[in-house]
């Protein structure tokens, strides 16, 4: 008797989990990452040293590793210099000989000071940046002060170009960046002079973020127009409102209500956050461990909707906080074995897939034994190319599965899987592809 009743309830069980099965047929999300990755990492470069390229870049390049280097343009031969817009720099210099530095006169003056040809002109400008940013406004316009008083009394030199981050080794040239672009990687700005942004007035500001973009473009092309990082990590909220006009994307800032933004400097856990997905930055130092380094790799890895946005400068000795080639290696080969789980991408196409996803509605129905996906994206499709991933649920009997109208044109086959909630397939089309079909083969 009991094993009747037992059969019976297994009958029932398998017919009840058949039902629940049927219902998610034909049923469509986009995943959080493509190919239904884990996590996403970007791996990126300020200040465009030298040994970025020819010490990182290499070893990115054996592993099949894009990156994304954010690059002074004033330093790149044939681009726009760096210089000071506004009045005479005598009359300036002359004003502040009666007045002092106060809340209308700061942001000119900080712009001009590094114009000066004062010795250590650009450090003041650093500086006061600093310190108005740090909301320490009135130890700024000292500083501002104590360097014109210097401006007074100094000879001062004649002033050619101006980089307030300069290594004379930095050579690449706009041909090389172009050839790094074909390899896979992004180049984009960083400014033209890598100077304090937030001490800038409005026409010096939007002078280093518009003419490094537009040097960008004629250069390298639009598709490399699309984000900065500016520059000392700033997130001053007058310089972010400025950017975000100019820059489809920022690093330092990307205020979207799905997204939780953990800067280098938050503790906070990626973990603990509750929204859909965490942009989780880390700035490895020179003396940052490897393990701890790749321990921010397995916590993406351990969750669904971590993107761990590594923050490199120096390399080899060149640059700020530097790490060596052979810690690269390592580091990026421990990520390399990981492929299976991470989609390593640059910072521009993680940013783009986010808002593809957020933005591309996608709805299904089943007809006979065909499923039909229809696809729209409010995105412009000159911009948004990256492609998403679609994962669709079939009826489990089906065991070979074909899409039409795929990306890659014609028909490909498709991997037939599954998990709790059925038997599935991921395929990836363009945002903008309209209709998908999915048969069986």
């Amino acid at each position: 008797m009991m094993d009747k009743i037992f059969g019976l309830w297994m009958a029932l069980t398998l017919i009840s989990c058949q039902s629940e099965t049927d219902q998610n047929i034909g049923h469509t999300v986009i995943t959080n990452w493509p190919g239904n990755k884990r996590s996403a990492i970007s791996i990126t470069y300020d200040d465009g040293t030298i040994n970025n390229f020819t010490v990182a870049r290499p070893i990115m390049n054996k592993l099949g590793l894009p990156g994304t280097f954010y690059i002074v343009t004033g330093k790149v031969e044939g681009s726009a210099k760096g210089k000071f817009i506004g009045r005479s720099k005598e009359e300036i210099i002359q004003e502040t000989a009666s007045v002092k530095t106060n809340a209308d006169n700061f942001f000119e003056r900080a712009s001009l000071i590094g114009y000066t040809g004062l010795r250590d002109g650009i450090v003041f400008n650093v500086t006061a940046g600093s310190l108005f940013e740090e909301g320490k406004t009135k130890e700024a316009y000292a500083v501002i002060d104590s360097a014109y008083n210097l401006v007074r009394n100094s000879e001062l030199k004649e002033v050619d170009n101006v980089i307030f981050d300069n290594n004379p080794e930095d050579t690449t040239t706009w041909e090389q960046y172009r050839e790094y672009t074909v390899e896979g990687h992004e180049i984009a700005s960083h400014s033209i002079t890598h100077s304090r942004l937030a001490a800038l007035d409005e026409v010096n500001l939007l002078y280093e973020l518009k003419q490094s973009q537009s040097d960008i473009r004629k250069f390298l092309g639009e598709k490399y127009t699309f984000s900065i990082e500016c520059p000392f990590g700033t997130e001053n909220p007058r310089v972010m409102e400025y950017a975000m006009k100019v820059y489809p994307a920022l690093r330092n800032r990307m205020p979207e209500p799905y997204l939780d933004e953990l800067n280098r400097a938050n503790e906070r856990h990626p973990g603990d956050s509750e929204k859909e997905y965490v942009q989780w930055q880390r700035g490895p130092h020179t003396d940052t461990s490897m393990e701890l380094m790749k321990s921010w790799v397995d916590t993406g890895i351990a969750n669904d909707n971590i993107w761990l946005v590594l923050v490199f400068h120096g390399v080899e000795g060149i640059g700020w906080e530097p790490k060596t080639g052979a810690e690269l290696q390592e580091y990026f080969s421990y990520i390399k074995d990981r492929k299976d789980s991470l989609w390593v991408a640059t910072f521009a196409d993680v940013t783009k897939y986010l808002r593809e996803k957020k933005s591309t509605e996608v709805t299904s129905t089943v007809t006979g034994n065909t499923i039909v996906i229809d696809i729209s994206s409010k995105l412009d499709p000159e911009v948004y190319d990256v492609p998403i991933t679609l994962k669709t649920y079939v009826p489990q009997t089906w065991s070979s599965v074909v899409a039409s109208n795929s990306m890659e044109g014609g028909q490909i086959q498709l991997r037939v899987q599954n998990d709790s909630l059925g038997t599935y397939v991921i395929n990836s089309v363009q945002p903008n592809q309209e209709q998908i079909l999915l048969t069986e083969q």
